[in-house]
């Protein structure tokens, strides 16, 4: 018989001839049965039920039984299916290995787990963050009290520098981010609201800080709604380095100096150049950039130049009176001409002289369907208003010749203005074609990470919701460029990985047993320095 202390093991014959096997203790010189472990015929099987009382009594005393049990034991008795009860599944796997990533970006996991895991689970799952929350419990068994999220959410912001600060370190160590050429473009999230943030005021009614939430132009068609402009710097692969948060009604060619500018102080750069779209060029922007010491290539609006300028473009690049056969002669040919705004590089594609071309024509003919109905009702960019007829109320239309003219001119040419006079042509059109990499992080972010639409409205919680998302996105940007997959075929892998959940009804002890990792996880895992 073993003995575990206050605990023993019997067995004893029953009515039908098996064995039984309990686990009894003796209270008042009386014999108390504390566990029935079950019955069975066979030595073998007399045997597996007498491991289970012995880890049964081990889990029932705190402190080790005075005869250990035999060396020749197991550990791993064998069980019966009537004794084990199915708890469901978790998907761990997959939360270590994108905690392991996580932690490479942001070292100091455990005071800062909640981020981390809000993080993560955007990653797998996007959702609010209450029920991020439910999630991270349901799929991972990590469970979180309401009340320490809503301690910890107002001092994530003040993590914002701390998380760049680790960002751009794994930028520099995988991706050989030398802080020479950033790339920045600004997109905006709407708020599921239709009520605008008021400026809080002073006793003396000066502004002490602006409204966040705000009404503006909207990317996304949102314009009844509140929003902010969100302007993100990333390297020339599309990894974000930085981010700023602005006012709704914020004009984006007002948020460039500002961002650019201090990301160049805070890590004291001495040679930056910035890469942006038309958006953002302005003859206030030109001179600060220059006050900055700032390099920059960015988009031209070509269609706003002079008409001197124009011809002097198209008789450089072979002219567009020349037949589409000449003309792809000339595919890649570029020019340079000094402007007002400073040094002005344009290009011509076939490619895009056949857009543009298509494009143009089919604009031609509504303007002329709609002369032919003598209605403007439509707008469409080759119609103009002639003169008005006696009879108060009519009007007449006619094709705006002068635009088709200039616009002919143009055909297939782009423009990009930079103060880079030393470089060549195809490098500055090269980098600018780069530019791509900011509008693919966003659309991860919105479509992927489901950034947009808001659901905070205190600044602090909308400054936490965009750090999270940022997070978020770096960690996605680096399995991509990494593993060349998106991360959405990334996760499907992990998650098919489960740990099933089985209760040992007898002792208590939940077992783990994991399915089985794939080659094709493994090679993943390889790609990303990672082991399992």
């Amino acid at each position: 018989m073993y003995n575990g202390g206050m605990f023993h093991i019997r067995t004893t014959k029953t009515a039908s001839g098996a064995t039984a096997v309990q686990v009894v203790r003796y209270r008042y010189r009386n014999r108390v049965v504390a566990k029935h472990i079950g019955s069975a015929h066979s030595e073998k099987d007399i045997a597996s039920l007498k491991k289970i009382a012995a880890q049964w009594i081990r889990q029932a005393i705190p402190q080790p039984p005075l005869f250990p049990p035999e060396k020749q034991w197991t550990p791993l008795p064998l069980v019966s299916t009537d004794q084990l009860r199915n708890l469901g599944f978790h998907h761990t796997f997959a939360y270590e290995t994108l905690t392991k990533l996580l932690r490479l970006f942001y070292p100091d996991g455990g005071r800062y787990r909640m981020m981390l895991d809000l993080a993560l689970i955007r990653i797998i799952k996007p959702a609010s963050k209450l029920e991020s929350f439910t999630l991270l419990e349901q799929l991972f068994g990590i469970h979180y009290r309401r009340t320490d999220f809503y301690r910890a959410i107002s001092f994530f912001p003040v993590l914002k520098e701390t998380v760049e600060t680790s960002v751009i370190a794994q930028a520099r160590q995988h991706f050989c981010f030398d802080f020479r050429i950033v790339f920045y473009d600004v997109t905006t999230l709407y708020f599921e609201s239709f009520t605008e943030d008021e400026d809080n005021l002073d006793n003396q009614g000066n502004v002490i800080e602006k409204g966040l939430r705000r009404t503006g132009f909207s990317k996304d068609f949102k314009f009844n709604q509140p929003q902010i402009v969100i302007g993100l710097i990333v390297t020339k692969e599309g990894f974000p380095v930085s981010y700023e948060i602005f006012e709704g009604n914020t004009f984006e060619g007002g948020t460039l100096i500002p961002l650019i500018a201090g990301f160049k102080n805070k890590y004291a750069i001495t040679d930056l150049t910035v890469v942006a779209d038309a958006a953002m060029i302005s003859f206030e922007n030109v001179n600060r950039l220059k006050q900055n010491e700032l390099s920059y290539i960015v988009g031209a609006r070509i269609a706003n130049l002079k008409r001197a300028e124009m011809e002097t473009i198209a008789a450089s690049l072979g002219g567009q009176s020349q037949s589409e056969k000449e003309l792809a002669k000339r595919d890649g040919v570029s020019t340079r001409i000094t402007t007002e705004r400073g040094l002005l590089i344009c290009d011509f594609s076939i490619i895009r002289y056949r857009k543009d071309n298509r494009e143009m024509e089919k604009q031609i003919q509504k303007a002329q369907k709609l002369i032919e109905k003598n209605t403007g009702e439509k707008k469409t960019k080759f119609l103009m208003l002639k003169k008005a007829k006696k009879k108060k109320g009519d009007r007449v239309y006619t094709l705006n010749t002068k635009l088709i003219e200039r616009t002919k001119l143009l055909l297939g040419i782009k423009g990009y203005y930079t103060n880079l006079a030393e470089t060549p042509d195809k490098t500055i059109i090269d980098q600018y074609h780069n530019l791509w990499q900011v509008e693919k992080a966003f659309r991860i972010a919105k479509s992927d990470l489901q950034t947009r639409p808001v659901y905070h409205f205190k600044r602090q919680t909308i400054e936490a919701h965009i750090l999270i998302c940022f997070m978020a996105l770096a960690v996605c940007k680096y399995l991509e460029l990494k593993t060349k997959k998106s991360t959405k075929a990334i996760v499907k892998l992990l998650m098919q990985v489960t740990d099933a959940r089985i209760l040992h009804t007898l002792t208590g002890e939940e077992i783990i047993l994991r399915s089985e990792i794939s080659t094709e996880i493994e090679e993943i895992l390889e790609l990303l320095s990672l082991s399992h």
